[in-house]
């Protein structure tokens, strides 16, 4: 069974699937992240959906672009889990499938295009304490110890 970070889902909720493919990129001893500026900053591995006939790759490659203005080289997966969570930017509740990289961030090539996202650098324990959910966190974790 896949391990679940988060809330459990709610009874009598209906979630739709949502996998999505996130990186963490270190990058000459710190670590590029993405922030979603809104009410909160939510400080995130770099990633996000999966489209309908997209490959995990194939989408982790795209999202970093589009999150981060960076390409990235080598990404090796380092394993996934689930949390329910309700996304208001699309006004769903959905069962999020997240698929977890680690990936050598390559060059900067554009600045972030997906609206109220900038790029952060941070160090391991800046990282460790900004990171917004547990599953990414645990997932960072593992990979710097």
């Amino acid at each position: 069974m896949m391990q679940r970070f988060g809330e459990p889902p709610l009874p009598g909720k209906s979630y739709t699937l949502r996998p999505g493919a996130y990186a963490i990129l270190p990058l000459k001893g710190r670590f590029l992240m993405t922030a979603q500026i809104g009410e909160k900053v939510d400080v995130q591995l770099p990633g996000g959906g999966i489209d309908p006939g997209e490959s995990p790759l194939r989408a982790l490659y795209r999202e970093v672009i589009e999150e981060i203005g960076w390409t990235i080289a080598y990404p090796r997966r380092l394993g996934a889990f689930r949390r329910f969570v309700y996304m208001p930017e699309y006004d769903l509740w959905a069962e999020k499938l997240c698929h977890i990289y680690v990936a050598h961030p390559a060059r900067q090539i554009t600045e972030p295009v997906e609206p109220d996202h900038v790029t952060v650098v941070l160090s391991a324990t800046e990282a460790l304490a900004a990171l917004g959910n547990d599953g990414d966190r645990m997932f960072f974790e593992k990979y710097i110890f």
